[in-house]
């Protein structure tokens, strides 16, 4: 098992396999992609060897992220490589949803067990303004395939944006009266990029949390594998909302994630200062001497992030490294 210097376990591995996104969301790519590195991503032996070595070494889970992962045309083989690699529990991906009609029964089929989608608003021109897509009526229709079809739990994403919350949360509370999805408001986090618009329009989560205590929902106990929102749940909704607020107190202390980037690197931390490449280990079947490097590597994780320094690291925006 994983465990670094302050007794974290690590059963949870985000596995990007692009950063390339066809979105242009205001917080992370507003002048939409672009190709600033060799995009030389990884294989798919690349991946299947990566998966099998951090199961050998306790990882339960694995999010396949982006970018926008849907934009490789592997990506049921990635599934399938994931899903069939032994003591992986669950297989999980984060997409924009923007191929989600045509392509969910692909990755239903290949093994995939929980999916999230990243939407923003349930207004359709708040939506447009926040991600430079009018796609919002086809990614709720998709939604409402994958739910119809049963085979994946499906969670929503939802960055915080002072500009746009209040007037959206009621549209979120009454869907999720109704669909049985867990929504996950997001704090939004300050990177390289986005320092400006992070000043304009943060907003701490707190302010839902309190929502949800005054409307009474209740804590739901946290799965060691699961991300790090906090869950809340009411007898008289369908659904669940979370919460993800990287500037609470104590928000690292029960970190049990780590990434490996669409180049092979693995990072630490969201916001460590640089990636450490493992792609020198990945040419190989045998998992040994990756097993050796990330065992080694992980005394060097540090107890926090410093976003309340306001150190971003070396992420520049959240494609990097699908967050």
């Amino acid at each position: 098992m994983l465990t670094d210097d302050f007794g974290r376990r690590f059963y949870y591995l985000r596995l990007s396999i692009t950063d390339v996104c066809n979105f242009r969301c205001e917080y992370c790519l507003p002048d939409g992609y672009q190709c600033d590195t060799d995009r030389q991503f990884l294989s798919l032996p690349e991946i299947k060897r990566t998966v099998n070595a951090f199961s050998l070494m306790g990882t339960e889970k694995v999010r396949i992220t982006g970018g926008e992962p849907s934009l490789r045309k592997d990506l049921p083989e990635i599934i399938e490589c994931v899903s069939q690699t032994p003591k992986i529990k669950t297989v999980a991906l984060t997409t924009n949803g923007f191929k989600l009609t045509s392509q969910y029964q692909q990755w239903l089929d290949a093994g995939l067990t929980a999916l999230n989608i990243s939407m923003d608003s349930l207004i359709p021109e708040q939506f447009n303004l926040i991600t430079g897509s009018n796609k919002l009526g086809e990614i709720l229709k998709g939604i409402d395939l994958c739910l119809a079809d049963g085979r994946a739990k499906v969670k929503v994403n939802a960055v915080l944006l002072k500009q746009y919350h209040k007037k959206q949360l009621d549209y979120f509370f009454d869907w999720v009266k109704e669909t049985p999805v867990s929504v996950r408001f997001i704090e939004l986090m300050e990177t390289g990029d986005n320092k400006a618009y992070f000043e304009k329009q943060h907003v701490s989560g707190t302010t839902i949390q309190n929502q949800l205590f005054e409307r009474g929902w209740v804590p739901v106990i946290r799965d060691k594998s699961a991300g790090p929102a906090i869950e809340y749940c009411h007898p008289e909704y369908q659904g669940s909302i979370g919460l993800i607020m990287p500037y609470s107190k104590d928000f690292c202390s029960s970190c049990n994630r780590l990434r490996i980037s669409s180049l092979g690197k693995l990072h630490l931390c969201l916001f460590a200062e640089h990636g450490l490449s493992l792609r020198e280990y990945l040419q190989q079947d045998d998992p040994q001497e990756l097993v050796q490097a990330v065992s080694t590597l992980i005394h060097d994780k540090k107890a926090t992030h410093f976003l309340h320094d306001r150190l971003t690291g070396a992420t520049s925006h959240l494609s990097m490294l699908g967050g």
